[in-house]
């Protein structure tokens, strides 16, 4: 669903709610805006191909880490954001740190393009 700009900045505000009371409590990890498919790239089989090709029927738009106790708390958090944009879908997976930042420079705030 694509929304208008006004709308699109109504939802982010309802959002912006939720983030801010998770940083405040301390729960909130990292969290991320995806462009959009039409900036995808994609990588199959070796080949580089341009453009949205991922076999999905959703397109996944962002995610959240969030610090809480149990799926449970997991439920909590994905029921208000809900409650802030009920057109998005949210699915919740447990997640395992893999390699964590060792970086010196690497950025925490900022957002990078290229």
């Amino acid at each position: 669903m694509v929304l208008e700009p006004a709308e699109d900045d109504a939802v982010m505000n309802k959002l912006a709610a939720v983030h801010d009371r998770l940083v405040a409590e301390k729960k909130l990890g990292p969290s991320l805006r995806l462009l959009p498919t039409t900036a995808a790239t994609t990588l199959r089989s070796g080949l580089v191909i341009d453009g949205p090709f991922a076999e999905t029927k959703e397109q996944l738009l962002g995610f959240y880490v969030i610090d809480v106790a149990d799926l449970n708390g997991a439920l909590e958090v994905a029921r208000e954001l809900s409650a802030a944009n009920p057109t998005a879908t949210y699915e919740i997976r447990p997640v395992a740190l893999y390699n964590p930042e060792t970086r010196a420079d690497a950025f925490t705030q900022s957002v990078k393009t290229y």
